[in-house]
């Protein structure tokens, strides 16, 4: 692979208008096509073979009227007992009569009839019913659904919108480009060049763009959640920066050694590059193997991240040799330029020349060497320390739990949330995760035998805090019935609720028995993504063991970055509950309301990082490997690896921080907390993992690490990352016939 991608390397030097003209030409076509194709994101989160889904099918089938989306208007009269007066009967009717004709909308329930009012005689609710669901009601519809009430309003009444209806795509806004801009200052101190810094930024930003383009132009044939984009968008950008990166530095390094521009170029593709398709091809394989979870909205966020990962590669791997042609030595600081420009005509880029005579005694008084030498050294220590406070960070992830985002942890001020606290506050947190009950019989005669005695079942349940009347179909064969639960949407309480109304209901004869409802669903998902996880773990470490074999010809190196690994993980979970469920600290994301994880974060982040994790191990470790079968010894093959490697991955783990972490800063509770935690992640694996624990571990096994029996020897194929078999080839080439 390495031979292969040296030439690419050249070749796109040698071609670099071609190459940059091309790939102006698929950003450029990529986004027409979104611009004329782009189709909506939806919001909802379906789980095909779970009980609350084939409810909502049969409704749509049977009942079509209540399959749509609902909504839920609060009310608030100024003072208590308004609600009963002639004035303030009056208002809600006049809200009621301006629901119900809206766009979209087949009615609105007035709350006197079916005593959706208060004890207290001050708050009220209006459900409202649209013809469709969530994801097909307008912006247009959504507009005037908002405005209901402002007459109301004018007069001191509180009236507020809520409910599904109002879920929506998340907006991105200035935080992320500050992540940008500090990924921006990361690369221009690292490089210590404006053209380096520059050409990196650009390089990423075009794969984004065409990575981007290319989704949503295909948003128009396949269903996207409104997260999908977000995700693609904060994996693209920072992948992109990264495997640029490591292929500029290889590249500096390369014309230091006084090699000409194309050969430089050549060389870095060809070994930089070969770990840069390592790292992208692990980060794929994870993304898409969530289709093995089999949870379809789960699988298009992976598949979306992995085609702007996948294109971050390709650009990586051909436009950045492109662009780095036409930088020539513009690439190095200054100071710098004159180390090769002796012995290298300035304008000779097409010269076949080998490493020069320019040999220059290697500087190994650098940070990485001294921090390698001290992490060596003091070996047990280091990992004893690393051990116990990842330990520590991990203490809360066996408190963690899942569920979808509700209006409760919505951002402050916004209609949903306001309505959430305005219902909670005058009715209780159960109003506001309300479950639905699906009856449905064969005839009329055995529904209408079947609700009383769910009606009866439901009463009895604990936890349920009222039933309301079922609501029949036209044709009388499917009956809805309304369950108001005395807990919240995300209790653990409701939870269990869920659990006992379909163990209750379940010996109903001569009827289907269905729970359904957006809590429902949520339960019913988080459930089986839980369920999943182990699995996908299992398949991750597995593969994991397996890549890293073949890489490193080695037993023990691929165990110890898997439990490296897992250590990231538990302790990335074990912030992220601390913070996002448990409130420590959340004021410093901008996090008012703690609560559950979303229900897919877990999954979602071993897959990612597992990727990232995996590439700044072949960084580091490739460069021992590489050390240590050139003839030195174990401890000072770690050092000198560590040495060559710490300041490209510190980089790297800064700008994707930087990256992630202008994510955690939105508004939408669901992106912060995937930003949030990939950000806190990256940190650990990269510092505390790969950079501090690895050397030590490294350095206390000594020959042993490298260790691989004969027959397995022979029976992996050779990948070679490092690019040896590169080496040996432009070793004993003449530089005519380079």
């Amino acid at each position: 692979m390495a031979t292969l991608l040296y030439r690419l390397g050249r070749g796109a030097l040698r071609r670099r208008r071609l190459v940059v003209a091309l790939w102006l030409v698929v950003l450029v076509v990529a986004g027409l096509a979104a611009a004329t194709l782009r189709g909506p994101t939806a919001s909802n989160f379906t789980m095909p073979g779970t009980e609350s889904q084939r409810a909502l099918d049969l409704l749509a089938q049977q009942f079509p009227a209540a399959s749509g989306a609902t909504g839920t208007i609060a009310v608030k009269a100024p003072g208590d007992g308004q609600l009963a007066s002639p004035q303030g009967q009056a208002v809600v009717q006049e809200i009621v009569q301006q629901a119900s004709t809206l766009p979209g909308v087949v009615g609105a329930v007035d709350p006197f009839q079916v005593g959706a009012v208060s004890p207290n005689g001050r708050y009220a609710l209006v459900q409202v019913q649209f013809a469709t669901g969530a994801d097909e009601v307008t912006d247009e519809q959504k507009t005037a659904y908002e405005q209901v009430g402002a007459a109301a309003e004018a007069q001191g009444w509180q009236v507020a919108p809520g409910g599904e209806v109002l879920g929506g795509e998340p907006e991105i806004g200035s935080t992320e480009a500050l992540g940008v801009l500090v990924a921006a200052i990361v690369l221009i101190i690292t490089f210590g060049s404006l053209v380096a810094a520059g050409m990196t930024m650009l390089n990423a930003l075009i794969g984004v763009g065409v990575g981007m383009a290319g989704l949503f132009a295909l948003s128009s044939v396949v269903q996207l959640t409104s997260t999908a984009p977000i995700l693609a968008l904060m994996l693209g950008l920072a992948v992109g920066i990264d495997y640029s990166l490591f292929i500029t530095s290889r590249h500096r390094q390369n014309l230091l050694d006084g090699l000409s521009p194309e050969e430089a170029v050549g060389r870095a593709v060809g070994t930089a590059g070969s770990a840069v398709v390592f790292a992208g091809a692990t980060v794929v394989i994870a993304l898409a193997g969530l289709a093995v979870v089999d949870i379809p909205f789960l699988t298009v966020m992976g598949l979306a991240a992995a085609g702007t990962v996948t294109v971050a590669v390709l650009v990586a791997i051909t436009l950045q040799p492109a662009l780095l042609g036409f930088a020539g030595r513009r690439v190095l600081p200054r100071r710098l330029r004159s180390v090769t420009a002796d012995s290298i005509p300035a304008d000779d880029t097409d010269a076949d020349r080998p490493a020069t005579a320019t040999a220059r005694s290697e500087d190994r008084s650098g940070f990485g060497f001294r921090w390698a030498r001290l992490v060596t050294r003091f070996r047990v220590p280091v990992i004893l320390v690393g051990l116990l406070g990842l330990g520590v960070l991990a203490l809360p992830t066996p408190d963690m739990r899942l569920a979808l985002p509700d209006a409760s942890t919505a951002a402050a001020g916004s209609p949903a949330r306001v309505s959430n606290d305005l219902t909670t506050e005058g009715f209780g947190a159960g109003f506001t995760g309300r479950l639905a009950v699906v009856v449905a019989g064969d005839t009329p005669q055995a529904t209408s035998a079947a609700v009383p005695q769910v009606t009866a079942l439901l009463q009895r349940t604990d936890n349920v805090l009222a039933v309301a009347p079922a609501q029949l179909s036209p044709d009388g064969r499917t009956a809805l019935l309304g369950v108001v639960p005395k807990t919240g949407p995300t209790d653990e309480a409701t939870e269990t609720l869920v659990h006992d109304i379909r163990a209750s209901v379940g010996g109903i004869r001569d009827a289907d028995v269905l729970l359904t409802g957006v809590t429902a669903i949520g339960i019913d998902v988080s459930e089986k993504l839980s369920d999943a996880l182990p699995v996908y773990l299992l398949l991750v470490v597995g593969l994991s063991v397996l890549l890293l074999m073949l890489v490193f010809r080695s037993l023990l190196v691929p165990v110890k970055a898997a439990l490296g690994f897992l250590l990231t993980v538990a302790a990335t979970f074990g912030i992220t509950v601390a913070v996002f469920q448990q409130g420590h600290l959340a004021d410093l994301v901008g996090l008012d309301t703690p609560g559950p994880l979303i229900s897919f974060l877990p999954i979602l982040l071993i897959g990612i990082l597992f990727g990232l994790a995996m590439d700044y191990e072949v960084f580091l470790v490739s460069r021992m490997r590489e050390d240590f079968v050139n003839g030195e010894s174990a401890r000072q093959a770690t050092i000198s690896g560590m040495g060559h490697g710490a300041r490209v991955v510190t980089a790297a783990a800064l700008i994707m921080i930087s990256v992630f972490g202008g994510f955690a800063f939105l508004e939408d509770p669901v992106i912060k907390s995937m930003g949030f935690a990939l950000a806190v992640g990256v940190a650990i694996d990269a510092f505390v993992v790969r950079m501090t624990i690895v050397p030590a571990i490294m350095s206390l096994l000594g020959d042993r690490a490298w260790w691989l029996p004969r027959w397995l020897n022979r029976a992996l194929p050779n990948v070679d990352i490092e690019g040896e078999g590169l080496r040996a080839k432009l070793t004993d080439r003449t530089p005519a016939g380079v």
